[in-house]
């Protein structure tokens, strides 16, 4: 075993580690339990509601959760919009950077807004510091946020017998804020700037490179940002490289500190949820479904990616590194297959190498991490997307030995499953019906400035692009112009459905369950915390997955590798 695959099994093992006490912690903070870092912001929690007017203690139903995240989230959407479409002309422009236009300033609002962090624009020149500081990582924070809100309220309809009263959104929210994301982005932006990363407010460098050539260098306080980014599975970058930059990305240590820190929080939750309903072998038996999904995507990743391009082998030219095209040659092959491959399964997005760049079965797989979106998953909503999967495998496994299905005491009925249903299907439904039209508009007018690839590379390129919308992830195959209108406006609405219909549907059914009549458990009821129903789901995700996506991955993927 070289030392590039044990650096990526002892990123893998330490966050694991740190995840199960982390994890516990976290159920603490949402069970209003006593935690070290209460006396530091019960002050501050109060501050905030007493200011607002919000009552964080009142209980609410889903219904009433969902109306709070939904108004909320328009507020900072506007905001957004407000503060791109002017930053040509705010302070903090040291650049002198334009404003944006509508249309991508409409795609960037939604896009940071649902934690996709898609950048349609180039990080360094599309935006100024006031936006990336009082826009981007402003929502980096509350998007996360959100999502783990959602995700508490999830947890507390799971527990409770028989209630309407799931907990007061608000209050999850700022908890998240305040115990979890901002302590943990403190602690890693020391460790950047101990390591270089730029932490300053004036602009463009000038240096001089090795060739004598004088070149402008973007800065920033990058340094403030990037802790964000990855904690709270954001993914969108200070600069356009993403953590490709080396200023962003700059050594070994930070690209590790990176990795575990993007994969801490959505493995946390799962072993949260444990903890919270005192039910330690489901979170066992979810996580255990996670990894080994997670596993057969990576590893085979690793493998062909130190492989390398059979056609360039075929040149006679040494493949002893593997496939180095649009790898970082800092931290080598392994590590930006292990990274493209955890970026996709949490939706992250962020990128530390150039996915267009993969083998085409690597691609495959970075398409199926996020068609699944349920792997560990992005921040809280892992959670909510692994739970449609739990619910559609009880079902199922209830009329196959012919019981009512339950689960945790709660009978799962028509309703449930048609909005379970539904919210599987929209997803298929968006990725590839977004990419139909883009396929049908390209083929009108092949002038469209669109691909730099055509045929089956280029339609791969569209697909992911609607893919990585639908799950909220960010990253793309960059050989696609995607800074467009038609790009722009359409992908947004991906955005907004396949970011807040997943929360309402999952928080949906779990309150319509939380409301029914508890059934105490018996000898006949199906056992959701083992092993044989571990693989009754992931079966239920793979047929599910194969069903919908199969024909457009054999278009895409599947036909280049076997062009090659």
């Amino acid at each position: 075993m070289n030392s590039e695959i044990f650096g990526v099994i002892f990123m893998f093992m330490a966050t694991v580690v740190l995840a199960i006490p982390f994890g516990k912690y976290i159920a603490k903070v949402y069970a209003g339990d006593k935690t070290i870092l209460d006396p530091v912001f019960n002050p501050i929690e109060k501050f905030f509601f007493r200011v607002s007017g919000i009552n964080g203690t009142k209980e609410m139903n889903w219904k009433q959760s969902m109306v709070a995240l939904l108004t909320i989230n328009l507020v900072w959407f506007l905001l957004a919009m407000l503060i791109l479409l002017n930053q040509g002309w705010l302070p903090l422009n040291p650049d002198h950077n334009p404003s944006q236009t509508p249309d991508l300033a409409f795609n960037t609002a939604v896009s940071f807004l649902v934690n996709c962090n898609l950048q349609d624009y180039s990080g360094e020149t599309g935006a100024t510091y006031f936006s990336q500081l009082f826009c981007f990582m402003f929502l980096h924070f509350v998007s996360a946020a959100t999502g783990m809100a959602a995700a508490a309220i999830l947890f507390n309809a799971m527990r409770e017998r028989t209630t309407d009263q799931l907990g007061n959104f608000y209050n999850y929210f700022i908890k998240s804020l305040t115990r979890i994301l901002l302590p943990l982005s403190v602690v890693v932006a020391i460790i950047f700037m101990l390591n270089g990363m730029p932490m300053t407010f004036e602009g463009k460098d000038t240096i001089q490179t090795m060739q004598g050539d004088t070149v402008q260098v973007s800065r920033g306080p990058v340094a403030a940002m990037i802790p964000i980014k990855h904690l709270g599975t954001n993914g969108g970058g200070w600069f356009g490289a993403n953590s490709a930059h080396p200023f962003e990305n700059p050594n070994y240590l930070t690209n590790m500190v990176e990795m575990i820190a993007q994969f801490l929080i959505p493995l946390a939750m799962v072993f949260a949820l444990g903890f919270y309903l005192k039910r330690k072998k489901l979170a066992w038996m979810i996580f255990g479904v996670m990894t080994t999904g997670f596993l057969c995507l990576v590893i085979p990743n690793m493998i062909m990616e130190q492989h390398g391009n059979p056609e360039i082998a075929r040149m006679g030219i040494d493949m002893g590194s593997g496939a180095m095209e649009g790898k970082e040659i800092r931290f080598g092959t392994p590590a930006s297959a292990y990274w493209s491959i955890l970026t996709t399964v949490i939706s992250t997005g962020s990128v530390n190498s150039m996915h267009d760049s993969f083998m085409p079965l690597s691609g495959m797989n970075q398409l199926l991490a996020m068609m699944v979106n349920a792997f560990y998953g992005g921040c809280g909503v892992g959670i909510l997307n692994f739970y449609i999967f739990i619910i559609i495998a009880v079902f199922i496994s209830g009329l196959m030995v012919g019981r009512t299905p339950e689960f945790l005491g709660k009978k799962i009925e028509a309703r449930e499953m048609k909005i379970a249903v539904m919210v599987t299907l929209l997803s298929a439904l968006l990725i590839k019906g977004g990419t139909a039209l883009a396929c049908y508009l390209f083929h009108r007018d092949p002038s469209l400035p669109w691909l730099n690839n055509t045929g089956f590379h280029g339609f791969t390129e569209m697909l992911y692009q609607f893919t990585s919308c639908n799950a909220n992830n960010g990253s793309g195959f960059e050989g696609l112009g995607d800074n467009t209108p038609f790009w722009n406006i359409s992908t947004a609405f991906v955005l907004i459905l396949g970011r807040y219909l997943p929360i309402i549907g999952p928080i949906a059914i779990a309150g319509i369950l939380a409301n029914k009549k508890y059934i105490p458990e018996s000898a006949g009821t199906l056992k959701t915390d083992t092993l044989t129903f571990g693989i009754m789901i992931f079966a239920v995700i793979i047929i599910l997955t194969a069903l919908s996506y199969f024909p457009a991955l054999a278009l895409g993927p599947i036909a280049e590798y076997f062009s090659m």
